[in-house]
């Protein structure tokens, strides 16, 4: 039986520990945390369970075929309930906005808002987005080893037609005149950690995963982690929680297993490490661990991190969707900040309101970062102010915040980056690195690595390395 040990039990990890352990593979996960999920977790704020990690969970086709190739359902395990309004937006001046994932219902809303040529580049850029995702899901999201060269021999001249060389918020504005729209649109780069005066244009694939179907989790969102890990101790799977990986062992050239700092020793075939690339890269894993991913990070810019606040509270003013977000004035002079102090002083906030009086709110901060408390305690402040002049008066009454810092030692050496490498460019979507290594038998997984952040490409990224295993290559 091929014995694997599993470095971390995120998305990631926990989608290749189902799926190698469905497959008769002796399964054993190490987790330096006491969950399954990785950023895929929940606070408990005044007796209320709070997602403080991902609140979307798009592509439910990921999630069902790795069910179904663990003989499972999906919808057996989870209960998903899905949402007719994506997400509800709102400026400080003029009305705010609603889109739907029926396209034909935000092309009105939009047309309501802006015009009918506003309506009308909404559909275009509908058309675009879906296109990009058609193009690039099988060609490259989905490959092991992905590069420039594979993708255009895979994609064909279908490549030149999705602007894979102009960032977001060049090509935006191709389809929307008015800045609002333009700055909504563009927000999608921020769903990796990028800027999207920098990000490629081919993040525009994110509104057409959206307009494939956005759900909630009865529960929350960690009742995912918590089935897949379920559904993998029943074929065997075993987990251990609350211990750091402190080496990966290595004998005859290979990848031979891990030892954890109790100075416990696990033998195995394979060892698939879903922890981020930079941990790796410093040496956390050992010195075979490090040289396996030399190079990897060159060029790198660590995507943003974030400032969070789960709290328990009462809105007033205004109707809360599931999702929502209040921009900032200017969304050149709050990526400005993030470059310059770190955070923004006006600053563009995501709110979840995932329950009565339950919130998760968050505003985008810079990596390796270390505000102060008075900082942080400045940034609230502004964060409510902003919320208040869009029309949301926002009480918080018990919270839980976590910054840069806390980021930062809860997930060793990322400087507090959330979502790996930023996409500071066209070349850095092909700079990622993908599952293989160069230690034999050392296989990577999670958001740092191809395809990227987000719960169905680090699910997706699980499912590659599962297969790299299987292979054995």
């Amino acid at each position: 039986m091929t014995k694997i040990a599993i470095i971390g039990a995120g998305v990631g990890g926990l989608v290749a520990a189902l799926l190698l352990a469905a497959k008769g593979c002796e399964v054993v996960v190490c987790e330096a945390a006491d969950m399954p999920g990785g950023k895929l977790r929940e606070v408990v704020v005044g007796g209320a369970a709070i997602d403080v990690g991902p609140t979307v969970f798009t592509l439910r086709e990921v999630f069902e075929g790795i069910f179904e190739q663990a003989g499972a359902r999906l919808s057996d395990h989870v209960t998903l309930s899905p949402l007719e309004c994506l997400a509800r937006h709102a400026w400080e001046e003029g009305p705010g906005l609603d889109l739907f994932a029926e396209v034909g219902r935000s092309v009105a809303a939009i047309g309501d808002f802006a015009g009918a040529e506003a309506a009308r580049g909404y559909a275009e850029f509908a058309r675009v987005s879906r296109k990009i995702f058609e193009t690039l899901d099988k060609s490259f999201m989905q490959i092991p080893q992905p590069g420039l060269t594979g993708l255009m021999r895979r994609a064909g001249p279908g490549l030149l037609g999705i602007s894979p060389f102009n960032s977001l918020w060049q090509e935006l504005g191709k389809y929307f005149k008015a800045p609002k729209l333009r700055q909504l649109f563009a927000r999608y780069a921020t769903y990796c950690g990028s800027s999207p005066f920098e990000a490629p244009a081919t993040l525009m694939l994110i509104a057409h995963a959206e307009q494939r179907g956005v759900w909630r989790i009865e529960g929350g969102m960690a009742r995912l982690a918590y089935a897949i890990e379920a559904l993998a101790k029943g074929k065997g799977a075993r987990f251990i929680y609350g211990e750091r990986v402190t080496e990966v062992l290595v004998r005859g050239g290979r990848a031979a297993g891990v030892k954890l700092a109790n100075g416990e020793e696990i033998a195995a075939d394979f060892v698939v490490a879903n922890a981020d690339v930079a941990a790796l890269d410093a040496g956390l894993l050992g010195g075979a661990a490090q040289e396996a991913v030399k190079g990897m990070m060159k060029g790198a810019v660590r995507s943003l991190s974030a400032v969070t606040w789960a709290g328990i509270g009462v809105a007033e003013g205004m109707d809360l969707a599931h999702h929502n977000v209040f921009f900032s004035r200017d969304y050149g002079a709050e990526f400005a900040d993030l470059r310059g102090s770190g955070l923004p002083g006006d600053p563009t906030v995501y709110v979840c309101a995932s329950g009565e009086g339950r919130y998760f709110v968050l505003v985008n901060a810079a990596a390796e970062s270390t505000p102060k408390a008075e900082e942080i305690q400045q940034c609230l402040a502004n964060t409510l102010r902003k919320m208040e002049a869009c029309g949301l008066r926002l009480r918080l009454d018990e919270t839980v915040c976590t910054g840069p810092a806390e980021f930062g030692a809860r997930f060793p050496q990322t400087g507090g980056a959330l979502y790996g490498r930023a996409l500071a460019g066209w070349r850095d979507s092909f700079q990622r690195p993908g599952s293989r290594t160069r230690l034999p038998g050392l296989v990577l997984a999670g958001g740092s690595v191809h395809p990227g952040p987000g719960l169905p490409m680090a699910a997706i990224s699980g499912r590659i390395a599962a297969q790299c295993v299987l292979t054995g290559k």
